[in-house]
């Protein structure tokens, strides 16, 4: 009796311990697999960038590339993120513009120097040509760069100007600005591009400096300056971070301080101040910190802010949209129009308009 009764506890305990195991093992699986779920979501639907997205690119293999402000690139391919850096190729990890050319290159315009990427991995684009730079001219679907610096130009370059690449060599035009009483500093700054390029409807290649805007159609130059807008400081002076060629050929300028101008060709207006949305008109959100801009399929434009959100202009009123409306972040540093006709807002993240309010996609 009494070993039958032992032989049945150490049955009961053994049996109890199992299945202990069993049940702790299929917890800890759960748990494993519930944190596999957590990270796949992190991992592959939401861009890890947290200083915003800058730029975007869709290639012509049906690729997504995600500049980053501070932390490099990305590349979204098959569903999937791949994430580039400095330590990758990059020549920085600010990723101003990305673009692609007539033979297939991906090319990065960074904070500092330019990189490339070939379809197996990214370099540093080292060669430069310095002997036409007062040569301008136009080539089948050239691209255009910055200066090598972040702001200004170097010793190479010599004098305020961009890049043009034809699709075989990459050579710096400096831009012939008119003679000023501008301090060398003053000149280096304002002179710098600050936006991508933007090829106009009637063909006129147009660069955003901090303080012009410059435009060349092949044989003349059009330069809009403060001067030629009659700025003093006083009444308000450019900092231009975006513009826009609108579907009815006006030019929309966003200001990083005085707010959104409209040129038509002839004459520039604030718009800003004609809507009424100063900081002094509004007492809260304005629209003086603009910062980017975009037109959507029914001709809307939308205009994205340092502190204030996205503005949307229908041609009759204004409406500004921010955190209660789906934005995790008020800070817009690029607007992209993608293949299929959408705007996207880059942000902390990439977000979409749906009709009522933001979506985070990306």
């Amino acid at each position: 009796m009494k070993v039958k009764l032992y032989n049945q506890n150490i049955f009961i305990l053994c049996w109890t311990f199992l299945m202990a195991a069993t049940i702790s093992c299929n917890s800890q699986s759960q748990t494993n697999k519930e944190n596999q779920i957590v990270q796949t979501k992190t991992d592959t639907k939401l861009l890890k960038y947290t200083k915003g997205v800058r730029s975007f690119l869709e290639d012509s293999k049906g690729n997504i590339w995600f500049g980053s402000d501070k932390e490099g690139v990305c590349l979204l391919h098959n569903g999937e993120f791949q994430y580039f850096t400095t330590e990758n190729g990059l020549s920085d990890n600010q990723v101003r513009n990305i673009y692609e050319d007539k033979n297939g290159l991906i090319w990065f315009e960074c904070g500092i120097g330019l990189s490339i990427y070939d379809g197996h991995k990214i370099s540093i684009y080292k060669e430069r040509n310095y002997d036409s730079t007062t040569q301008w001219k136009f080539a089948e679907k050239d691209i255009w760069f910055k200066g090598d610096e972040s702001v200004g130009y170097n010793n190479l370059e010599k004098d305020p100007g961009v890049y043009q690449y034809d699709g075989e060599k990459l050579s710096y035009r400096t831009i012939p600005f008119p003679v000023t009483t501008k301090s060398d500093d003053e000149r280096r700054f304002g002179y710098s591009i600050s936006t991508p390029f933007l090829k106009g409807k009637n063909g006129t290649i147009w660069f955003g400096t901090y303080s012009a805007l410059i435009g060349y159609n092949g044989s003349d130059f059009k330069i809009i300056t403060n001067e030629y807008l009659g700025l003093n400081g006083k009444n308000g002076s450019l900092h231009i971070r975006g513009f826009l060629e609108d579907s009815k050929g006006n030019i929309w300028i966003a200001n990083n301080g005085m707010g959104v101008l409209v040129y038509d060709g002839k004459k520039a207006i604030n718009f800003t101040v004609k809507q009424k949305l100063t900081k002094e008109d509004t007492k809260g959100n304005s629209l003086e910190r603009a910062y980017s801009i975009g037109e959507d399929a029914e001709g809307n434009i939308w205009i994205g802010t340092v502190e204030s959100g996205v503005w949307r202009y229908d041609g009759n009123a204004v409406k500004n949209f921010t955190e209660k409306d789906g934005l995790e972040r008020t800070f817009i540093l690029t607007i992209y129009k993608s293949k299929q006709g959408a705007l996207w807002f880059g942000g902390n993240g990439v977000y979409r308009f749906n009709g009522k309010s933001f979506e985070r996609i990306y």
